[in-house]
């Protein structure tokens, strides 16, 4: 894992999305601090579990940092749509000055 750079941090997952998935997301960002950006590429995903989506929203609620997220698929656009996630928090594109961490 890499340290933060400029505040800024992009986390790339690949495989499942599943409930560690998100545990893993979560515990990156929990002591980030408010101005802190975090950017989750999912687009390497292959399979999305909609708890593990579900709790995804509820992580994006919870937390300081402003975090956005890309890759996903419609189903799992609109499920977080529909559990409150704000649409500027989905699907921005990535920094290209953050570093990356691959969970």
């Amino acid at each position: 894992m890499q340290p933060e750079h400029s505040g800024s941090l992009v986390i790339r997952m690949d495989g499942a999305f599943d409930i560690e998935s998100v545990r893993a997301i979560q515990s990156r960002i929990a002591d980030l601090p408010g101005d802190a950006e975090v950017y989750v590429d999912l687009s390497r995903v292959r399979v999305f579990h909609d708890r593990a989506v579900a709790m995804l929203a509820d992580v994006l609620a919870a937390t300081l940092a402003r975090v956005s997220v890309r890759g996903l698929r419609q189903h799992q656009y609109r499920m977080l749509r529909y559990l409150g996630v704000t649409p500027s928090a989905l699907d921005p594109g990535l920094a290209r000055a953050a570093p990356s961490v691959d969970l």
